[in-house]
C-alpha cells in the first residue's frame, strides 16, 4: 500500500471503479409482482391489529440483538466503520426508536378528539390515524442500518406494508439485510428487494401509497418525479452543504472539538456533517491551532491506524474527493491512500466560494474555511445558497443566535454543537428546499406514515336536527343572519358551557311544560 501526501493532486491517471452498478445476482420475482403481492397482504388487513404491529417491531428488535455481531462486521466491510459508531449510531438508535414505538403505540393509534364548536356541539369529532398502504422505503449507504430501519419502525407502527430497498453501494450490509431480516419479520408484508439503479427504477415505475427516500438531491428529484405520476405523497431526506458559523465569542477549544467530532463521523460521510466554516481570519488562526491538537488527541497521533476512523465507501467517491482537493491550500492533513480508500482529516484555507469544493456537498473528511467579516456577511453567504439540512452556530451571544434563527432557513439549527440533534429525542429530523421535504423520528415517524383522517359523527337527535334545520332550503333572511352569527362566534363561545346551559334550559322547559299540562288536566 502506498500513501500519498498532497498539497496538490493530479487526477489525470486515476482509475475510477464504479461499483454502484453492481447488481446482486439472485432469482427473484419482478418489481410488479412484488408490489402486487405486498398490496394483497395490506388489503387482507393483517397489518391493522396492534398485536401484529407489536409482534413485527419485537422481531425487528430481535434482529438487531441476535445479528449484532454480523451487522457490525458488514458495516466494517463496507465503510470500515468503528465498532462504537456501529453500536451507537446505527444499532442503538434504531433500538430506541423501536422501544419508543412499543411503549407508546396504543396512545399513538388512539383517535384524537377535537374540541367542539357551537356548530358541532352535538357531534363527535375525531382525527384517526390511517395507514397509507404499501410504502416504498429506499435507503442509503451512509448509515445503511439506521437510515433504512428507523423509518421502517414508524411505517410498521402505523400499520403499513413496506417494500424495503437497501442501498446496493453498501453491498455487505445490503446482503445481510436481505438474508437475515426476513427471518424476523413477515416477508409478505415487509419484503426486501435488492439490486442497483435498474431495480430501483423498476420499483419507481410501480404505484405505491407512500415513498420515503434518503440520498442525494439529484436522485431525490428522480424519485419525486416518479411519485408525481400517481400523486404519491413523498418524504425526501436529502443533504446539502451544512454551514458552520463561528463567532469570536465562542469557546474555540471546545468549538474545535465539537466541529471535528461531527465532521469525522463515518469519515465525513453523513448528510448532517459540517461542510464548511464561516469565520473571521482572526478566529480561523486560533481555531486551526486547536484543530491540529484535537485531531492528534482523537486518533492518538495516527489517524490511519486508528480503529476510530472509517474509510471512503468506494473508489468512485474516493476519486471524487481527491478531485475536490486539486489546487487547494491544505492547512492540515491531505494524506491519501487509494488502496485503502483513506483520506486523512483535511482542513482547507483560502478557499473561494467559486471553487469546486464549494459547489457540491463534500461528503468526506474535508473541511474548508471561508473568511467573512461578520455575522451579517455570513448570513448573506448562507442565504445566497440552497437551504442546508443543518446549520451550526457557535456563539455565546443570544442576539447572534436569535439573528441566525430568524434570518436563515435550514432543516435544523444547532447552537454550540454539531450532529447531536439527530440523536435528541423530541426533535424531528428533516430538510427544507433542496435538503428535503418531510421529517421523521419518534412519533413524527408514525405521523409521517399515517394519513390523518377527519371523522365527524352525527346522531339523529331531534333537538339538534331542529336547530340545524336552518341550513335547509328555502333560505330566508332569518336563516342567513342566524348562520352568519353562528359562524362569526363559532370559536369564541365556550361550547361545553353552552351545552350545559342548553341542557339545563331544556330541562326547565320540560319541567314547566309538564307542570302546566298536569295542572290543565286536573282543572278539567
Amino acid at each position: 500500500m502506498h500513501e500519498q501526501t498532497l498539497p496538490r493532486v493530479d487526477q489525470t491517471n486515476s482509475t475510477i471503479i464504479d461499483i454502484e452498478n453492481v447488481v446482486r445476482k439472485s432469482e427473484k420475482i419482478s418489481a410488479t409482482e412484488l408490489v402486487q403481492h405486498t398490496k394483497q397482504a395490506f388489503d387482507s388487513g393483517i397489518t391493522r391489529p396492534l398485536w401484529f404491529r407489536k409482534h413485527q417491531l419485537k422481531g425487528l428488535l430481535e434482529f438487531l440483538t441476535v445479528e449484532e455481531a454480523q451487522i457490525c462486521q458488514a458495516l466494517y466491510d463496507d465503510l470500515r466503520k468503528p465498532l462504537q459508531e456501529s453500536l451507537i449510531a446505527e444499532i442503538s438508535l434504531v433500538k430506541r426508536e423501536i422501544n419508543n414505538a412499543l411503549k407508546n403505540l396504543k396512545s399513538w393509534t388512539q383517535p384524537q378528539k377535537v374540541k367542539q364548536s357551537i356548530v358541532n356541539m352535538f357531534d363527535d369529532l375525531l382525527i384517526a390515524s390511517d395507514p397509507y398502504g404499501v410504502v416504498l422505503l429506499i435507503g442509503t449507504w451512509k448509515y445503511p442500518i439506521l437510515i433504512i430501519l428507523a423509518p421502517l419502525v414508524g411505517a410498521i407502527a402505523a400499520g403499513n406494508c413496506v417494500v424495503i430497498k437497501p442501498s446496493e453501494v453498501a453491498q455487505a450490509t445490503s446482503n445481510l439485510i436481505a438474508k437475515y431480516l426476513p427471518k424476523y419479520i413477515d416477508t409478505n408484508c415487509y419484503p426486501v428487494y435488492t439490486g442497483g439503479p435498474k431495480e430501483t427504477s423498476e420499483l419507481l415505475e410501480q404505484r405505491f401509497d407512500y415513498i420515503f427516500y434518503t440520498g442525494s438531491t439529484e436522485v431525490g428529484k428522480i424519485v419525486h418525479k416518479a411519485a408525481s405520476k400517481y400523486l404519491t405523497p413523498t418524504t425526501l431526506e436529502l443533504g446539502g452543504k451544512n454551514p458552520v458559523y463561528v463567532d469570536k465569542s465562542a469557546n474555540l477549544k471546545a468549538t474545535a472539538k465539537r466541529i471535528l467530532w461531527g465532521k469525522f463521523q463515518n469519515c465525513g460521510q453523513i448528510c448532517i456533517s459540517p461542510d464548511y466554516i464561516l469565520c473571521t481570519p482572526e478566529v480561523q488562526v486560533k481555531l486551526l491551532g486547536f484543530m491540529e491538537d484535537v485531531i492528534k488527541d482523537f486518533f492518538n497521533g495516527s489517524v490511519k491506524t486508528s480503529k476510530d476512523y472509517a474509510r471512503i465507501i468506494n473508489s468512485r467517491h474516493f476519486n471524487r474527493l481527491v478531485g475536490l482537493l486539486k489546487n487547494q491550500n491544505i492547512a492540515i492533513g491531505g494524506h491519501l491512500d487509494a488502496d485503502e480508500r483513506y483520506i486523512s482529516p483535511t482542513i482547507l484555507v483560502d478557499v473561494h466560494p467559486e471553487d469546486p469544493v464549494m459547489q457540491e456537498e463534500i461528503f468526506g473528511p474535508i473541511l474548508p474555511f471561508i473568511n467573512i467579516k461578520d455575522e451579517e456577511e455570513a448570513i448573506n453567504f448562507i442565504n445566497s445558497r440552497e437551504k442546508p439540512l443543518a446549520l451550526y452556530v457557535f456563539t455565546t451571544k443570544a442576539k447572534v443566535k436569535k439573528t441566525f434563527m430568524e434570518r436563515t432557513s435550514s432543516g435544523a439549527m444547532v447552537v454550540n454543537d454539531t450532529v447531536m440533534h439527530i440523536i435528541t429525542e423530541g426533535l424531528p429530523f428533516g430538510g427544507v428546499g433542496y435538503s428535503g421535504m418531510g421529517s421523521y423520528k419518534g412519533k413524527k415517524t408514525f405521523d409521517t406514515f399515517s394519513h390523518q383522517k377527519s371523522v365527524l359523527s352525527k346522531s339523529f337527535n331531534v333537538i339538534a336536527d331542529k336547530i340545524e334545520s336552518v341550513r335547509y332550503p328555502p333560505n330566508t333572511n332569518f336563516t342567513t343572519s342566524f348562520l352568519k352569527g353562528v359562524l362569526k362566534y363559532n370559536t369564541t363561545i365556550p361550547t361545553q358551557l353552552l351545552a350545559y346551559v342548553f341542557s339545563f334550559a331544556l330541562g326547565v322547559a320540560v319541567t314547566v311544560s309538564g307542570y302546566y299540562i298536569n295542572k290543565s288536566i286536573r282543572e278539567e
